[in-house]
Order: structure tokens, then sequence, then C-alpha cells
């Protein structure tokens, strides 16, 4: 079941609320001494998660079918870095990060059982089978966890509160919806937008054009050195000229103190490495979503320019997580 992004959680009868986990979606096929781990997009993953197949196959339970996601836990917070990490193709090199971090598998859906197929149950039988399973079978293995869930609105806006930053956000499901893999009409999320104040230390072209592209962004870290973090795009067409005379004015090196950008993006094929280095006066306020391995992890979205702030003041300690509390969902 696919979810569309809103920015407010549904409300009324007939919604079911989840916590949304940062990790890698996965479902669990197991037949006996079998197992096949998928991933949302049909990539197999039991290689680089075998310990989530030694837990797994710890539970009484012979034959089923369960949805969930793939977190691991690093310092009581969620690493989306050491889940991308397990994707090497070297299998010591997997299994030596499975035993420094292992990870857990959180299950909030049971699609079959035995011979038995529950994809055209709707959500609240679902759900009812799943903590059935659950009670029978989770507590043999311990990595192995059952993903809250509730109707009650308050309880869901609560979360965001009880577990600080370390929440991806909430989703919000149809109960009476069947299990349709690939839809997104029965499920909705709100993800935790955070902001943070980044300095701009530079710029690049857009592609083929004389015009600004992105600009890079860059926070002071303890050592007083501007570390670039991410970038802005997308502005309008109508703003790219007058930006492009304002940042080229302020052009001067080093922009970056600290990590600059480097080569091309691992992301895109298209972006070259070069760019424009500028001097760390202007301050803007972007939204994100997650902040993991000194970067923003995607791309952000522009909300204002600061003029009334002191670059600065724009420090690291804006997007490091202060508290890690997701995982105490779990044991409700």
């Amino acid at each position: 079941m696919e979810a569309h992004s809103v920015d407010e959680i549904p409300t009324g009868d007939g919604w079911q609320y989840e916590p949304k986990w940062d990790g890698f979606r996965c479902l669990v096929f197991r037949d006996g001494h079998k197992f096949y781990l998928q991933s949302k997009n049909g990539q197999p993953l039991a290689r680089y998660f075998p310990d989530v197949v030694a837990n797994l196959a710890k539970l009484p339970q012979q034959q089923f079918v369960l949805d969930g996601e793939l977190v691991i836990p690093v310092g009581g917070a969620l690493s989306f870095d050491e889940l991308q990490l397990r994707l090497h193709p070297a299998a010591s090199r997997v299994q030596k990060l499975a035993a420094a971090h292992p990870a857990l598998h959180i299950v909030f859906d049971l699609l079959a059982e035995d011979d038995k197929s529950y994809l055209k149950l709707d959500l609240r039988e679902r759900r009812q089978l799943l903590e059935k399973f659950a009670r029978a079978n989770l507590r043999a293995a311990k990595n192995v966890r059952l993903s809250p869930a509730t109707t009650d609105y308050r309880v869901a806006s609560d979360w965001f509160r009880e577990t600080g930053r370390d929440l991806d956000g909430i989703i919000a499901k149809r109960l009476d919806a069947g299990y349709a893999l690939g839809e997104r009409t029965a499920a909705v999320k709100v993800k935790q937008i955070r902001t943070a104040d980044c300095v701009v230390g530079g710029f690049r072209y857009a592609t083929g054009a004389r015009v600004i592209g992105s600009l890079l962004l860059g926070l002071y870290g303890d050592d007083g050195l501007l570390h670039h973090v991410g970038f802005i795009s997308g502005f309008k067409a109508s703003d790219r000229h007058a930006l492009t005379e304002k940042f080229e004015r302020l052009r001067k090196a080093p922009g970056f103190t600290g990590n600059a950008p480097g080569g091309p993006s691992r992301w895109s094929t298209e972006r070259t490495g070069e760019w424009e280095p500028v001097g760390p006066k202007i301050v803007v306020e972007v939204a994100y979503d997650h902040f993991t391995g000194g970067r923003f992890r995607h791309g952000t979205r522009f909300l204002r320019w600061r003029p009334d702030k002191d670059p600065r003041q724009c420090k690291m300690n804006q997007v490091e997580h202060r508290e890690s509390k997701s995982l105490a969902l779990l044991q409700r």
C-alpha cells in the first residue's frame, strides 16, 4: 500500500494512524526454512540483512507474509546511513555491519498466514489478525517488533511531541480498505518537516544557461568552519536573473571553509561539480525532512530570506538529533 503526502493528518471516523519509520520498506515471505525479503520496488534484501532473517527464523509460525520497515538503531536513534551501508557486495562486510548494529524489522501488516491470503480483508480485520500473530510469535525474536497503531487522532498527534525529532511522520490508513500494493488511494502520510537557517556559501549555474540553478547551503560547526550541507533549487524563472546578478556580485573564494562541494552528484549524471563560491553574507530559511551524515538527505525547500540573522548564528546544532525517542513507541 503506497501513501501520498498531505500537509495535515486526516481526521474523522474510519482512519487508523501509524508511525512512519525512517527505514527500508520490506515485505517478508516465509515458507518453512525458506525466506525472501523484498524491497518496495521488488529488489531482494535478505543477503544484506542476515540478522533479520535469523530473527524471523525464530518465529513459531512457519508460513506467512508480513509488510514492515527495516530500521537500524544507533545510539538510540534510527540511522538511515547504516541502512545504506548494508547494501554492500561483500558478504563479510555485511556480516560485520550486522554484528555491530543489528537491524529491526518493524511489522505493520499481515498479508497471509498458512494457506490463507488476507489481501482482500479490510485493514480493521488485518490489524486484529496481526495483533494476534504478534502475541503468538514476536516474543520469540526481540528484533522483530509490532508497530503501534491507533484510531485516536489525539494519540497520533502526541507521537510527534513524545518522540522529539526522531519520528519520520504519521501514516493515516483507511480502516475499510483492502491491501492494495502500489495504489495510493487508501493511505496518506504526513511527514515531520523541520526548518533550519543556513548560509549561502556558493551557487551552481543551471545546465546550459548562465542563470542560477541552485544555491549551496552551509552551516558552521563546532570547529568554527562553514561546512557544505546541501542545496536549494526550483526557483521561479522570473526570479532567476535577479538572483544571478545578486550572487554574482557576492562571488568570493573560498565560500566554504570546511567541507566543500565535491565532484558530480551521486544521484545525477547531468550536474557537474563546478560551483561558484560566495562570501558568507546571505542567510536563508529552508524546510527539510532529514539530516544525516552531515547533509540534508533530500533537497530542501526555500521558505524565506533572513536578512535579520547573523550568518555566524547558523550552526549545526539546529539539525542535530537532540531527542531520539521513537523506538519507545514499540514498547507499548
